[in-house]
């Protein structure tokens, strides 16, 4: 693989691609200028998907939609046309989900994924687990191949007791449960490297708040939104930021600078 070239990609659950196209998205886009800005729960069919969104200046765009109308979905507007697109895994029962993007660049394999919830009881549970044991499955395979890989999205688990405001009230909670979090230990076993964490051990620093609790205002949040690169990598890392202050979802933009 050639030298990876100076590069900013971003991530962001926006919670609806429509919603937030009405609150200052483009303007926010044209602002901050990501080569690559990777977006998860667009809630958008093919059949809803119009040029506007589709075709914004400058940009490619890539969309995987759910079966189900107005659910999930991932996309990725990139300057740069990858060589490649897959959309899933290729296991049908995790795919029609519209959840992930493999989009290969000549220097690193980026995934976009939209981690399922497991907030709706226990088959949601074990439906979670094995999108999470596949999709290990699927980076370590290329990984293996000499693909360098950087993944990015709504996790939808806080790691460490540090990722959340109120972890002894969230022990049991969906989000923070062990298996959960014993996923994410072996992400980093695998030498996959957590970038916000690798420049950023302070507390306080989350990506979702509860609008119905109106948090983000006191800053009662979550960190479940993560840019992982595999360790080959993590020396052309040379930022991570939560964006905290970008409004228009209950998630906030993060970002990774490779150069």
């Amino acid at each position: 693989m050639g030298k990876l070239k100076k590069i900013n990609i971003y991530s962001w659950n926006v919670n609806g691609i429509r919603a937030v196209w009405g609150k200052g998205f483009k303007e926010w886009v044209a602002k901050v200028q990501p080569d690559i800005l990777c977006l998860q729960e667009t809630k958008i069919s093919a059949d809803k998907l119009t040029p506007t969104i589709s075709e914004m200046e400058g940009y490619n765009s890539f969309w995987a939609h759910a079966e189900k109308k107005g659910y999930s979905g991932v996309c990725v507007y990139t300057k740069n046309k990858p060589s490649k697109v897959e959309y899933g895994f290729g296991v049908p029962e995790l795919d029609r989900e519209g959840r992930v993007l493999v989009l290969h660049y000549d220097d690193f394999t980026l995934l976009n994924i939209y981690y399922p919830n497991s907030g709706q009881g226990e088959e949601r549970l074990k439906y979670k687990m094995k999108f999470y044991d596949a999709f290990l499955k699927f980076i370590n395979k290329r990984k293996k191949s000499g693909q360098h890989i950087i993944f990015c999205g709504d996790l939808n688990v806080a790691h460490k007791e540090i990722d959340l405001a109120d972890p002894e009230k969230n022990k049991n909670s969906s989000g923070f449960l062990p298996c959960e979090r014993e996923w994410v230990d072996r992400i980093i076993n695998d030498n996959y490297i957590d970038t916000f964490r690798y420049f950023n051990d302070k507390p306080g620093n989350y990506t979702w708040w509860d609008y119905r609790t109106f948090a983000r205002e006191k800053n009662i949040g979550w960190r479940i939104d993560y840019f992982f690169v595999s360790d080959e990598i993590i020396n052309r890392v040379k930022t991570a930021t939560i964006h905290s202050e970008v409004l228009g979802s209950d998630h906030c933009p993060i970002s990774i600078s490779l150069a």
